[in-house]
């Protein structure tokens, strides 16, 4: 396979992806701090077709922390969307919004691998607050062919709670 090339599933029934996803792993981010437990992002269809994104966690001081965002399918890439974080009176503004691009999701959409084409940013996502070994370990063999660097990789500790707001 040619690690140069990002790549999104072909194709991604939006409406079985919708729910709550625990995030089992990923890369550091700058908006998240690296301490950050019991992560999930949940997914639900906003009445003009886009996707409202509720991302929760205790930070690493144990305060509730939440993130609203909202996400656009890309209508050529049904596994591509484009996600802002912005406050919804700055959402219009050109170029704020980022990639989201489904690199690897189960036939059950039980589990998910999430990333950006310039490979800085990447998820793992699964249902359960738990999953097999065996499982992470074919979802991470996915990002290391597209040529992500998993040396910086982190596994939240989940507890299997939502958190509240």
């Amino acid at each position: 396979m040619d690690a140069a090339e990002v790549r999104s599933v072909p194709a991604l029934e939006l409406g079985r992806y919708l729910g709550l996803w625990y995030e089992l792993g990923r890369l550091p981010l700058r908006f998240e701090d690296d301490g950050a437990r019991d992560v999930t992002a949940e997914y639900s269809l906003n009445d003009d077709g886009t996707v409202r994104v509720d991302n929760r966690c205790l930070d690493e001081d144990g305060e509730h922390t939440q993130a609203l965002g909202s996400a656009t399918p890309d209508e050529e890439h049904p596994g591509r969307l484009r996600v802002t974080f912005l406050p919804e009176a700055l959402r219009w503004i050109p170029f704020t919004s980022a990639d989201y691009w489904v690199l690897r999701i189960d036939d059950a959409y039980e589990h998910a691998l999430v990333g950006t084409p310039d490979r800085k940013h990447l998820w793992l996502l699964a249902r359960q607050a738990r999953i097999s070994d065996a499982v992470e370990q074919q979802f991470l063999q996915t990002a290391r062919e597209q040529g992500f660097d998993l040396e910086p990789w982190i596994r939240p500790e989940q507890s299997g709670q939502k958190v509240q707001v």
